[in-house]
C-alpha cells in the first residue's frame, strides 16, 4: 500500500513501537505538525543521509523510515510545542513530491514478514539473555537505573532491542532496513556478543580507576543518586 507522507528528517532512527519526543520550533515543522493533528495523520521520520537537521530543505533522506503517530502535544511559549510520538509502520520512499514548505514524498508501506513464534523462540530467548546482561553492564557503568519493557512477540521484540542498543545511527538504520525478523534478531545477537566484552572492560577499568583514587565504587554510586535529587553541590549540613 502506498501513501503520501509529510517527512520530518532527523539525525535519528525511529523503529516501530519505539517512542520519539520532539521539540518543534521551526515554522515549517510547526505547520506540518498542525496539519497532521488537524487531519489525524501520522508523519514520516527518516534518518538524514546528507544535509543539516534543521532549516535545510535540500536534505537527502535514507529511503526507509517509520511513520510517527502523535500521541501527546504540549504547547510551549513563543508558539513552540513538545510532541510525543510512537513509531508505527515502516515505509520506503518512492519519490520526493515537494520540498516546500517541508519534504513530502510518495512512499510504499513495507509489509512485515509473517513470524513463526515457535521457530524463533530459541533465538528470542538467546537475544533476551544477551540484552539483559548488556543492560546490567550499562547500568553498572553509568550508575543510572534503566528498565526494559520487552514485548513477547518476536517482531516487536526485535524492534525494541534495535532501539535500545547504544550503537551509531548508521547501524540502527541497517537494523531498520533488515527485511526479516529472524535476520534482525541474528544481527542484534551478533552486535550484543561484541558489545558485552567491550562493556565489561570499561566497567573493570572504571573500577580500577576508582580504587586507584581511593574511592569506594558503592559510595560513588550513592553520591550520583544524591546528585540526581539534590544537585551536585548539595550539602547535608
Amino acid at each position: 500500500m502506498s501513501a503520501r507522507l509529510r517527512l520530518f528528517p532527523l539525525n535519528a532512527v525511529l523503529f516501530p513501537g519505539a517512542t520519539l519526543n520532539l521539540h518543534v520550533f521551526e515554522p515549517r515543522y510547526k505547520q506540518m505538525i498542525g496539519e497532521c493533528m488537524q487531519n489525524g495523520d501520522a508523519f514520516g521520520v527518516v534518518l538524514i543521509q546528507e544535509g543539516e537537521e534543521a532549516g535545510d530543505p535540500s536534505v537527502t533522506p535514507h529511503q526507509i523510515g517509520s511513520t510517527a503517530e502523535i500521541v501527546e502535544v504540549t504547547q510551549l511559549p513563543f508558539d513552540r510545542c513538545f510532541i510525543s510520538t510512537i513509531g508505527r509502520e515502516r515505509f520506503r520512499i518512492r519519490e520526493i513530491v515537494s520540498r516546500e514548505p517541508y519534504l513530502t514524498v510518495e512512499a510504499d508501506y513495507i509489509a512485515e514478514d509473517e513470524v513463526d513464534e515457535g521457530e524463533l523462540s530459541a533465538l528470542v530467548d538467546e537475544v533476551r539473555t544477551l540484552f539483559l546482561e548488556y543492560l546490567d553492564l550499562i547500568i553498572e557503568f553509568t550508575g543510572q537505573q534503566s528498565e526494559a519493557d520487552l514485548p513477547d512477540d518476536a517482531q516487536s521484540f526485535s524492534f525494541i532491542i534495535a532501539d535500545a542498543l547504544q550503537i551509531g545511527d548508521a547501524l540502527k538504520q541497517r537494523l531498520l532496513e533488515v527485511e526479516s525478523t529472524k535476520q534482525r534478531l541474528t544481527v542484534e545477537g551478533s552486535f550484543l556478543r561484541r558489545l558485552i566484552p567491550q562493556l565489561k572492560k570499561l566497567v573493570e577499568r572504571r573500577q580500577r580507576e576508582l580504587e586507584a583514587r581511593g574511592e569506594d565504587p558503592e559510595a560513588v554510586e550513592a553520591r550520583k543518586h544524591q546528585e540526581e535529587f539534590f544537585g551536585r553541590y548539595f550539602s547535608a549540613n
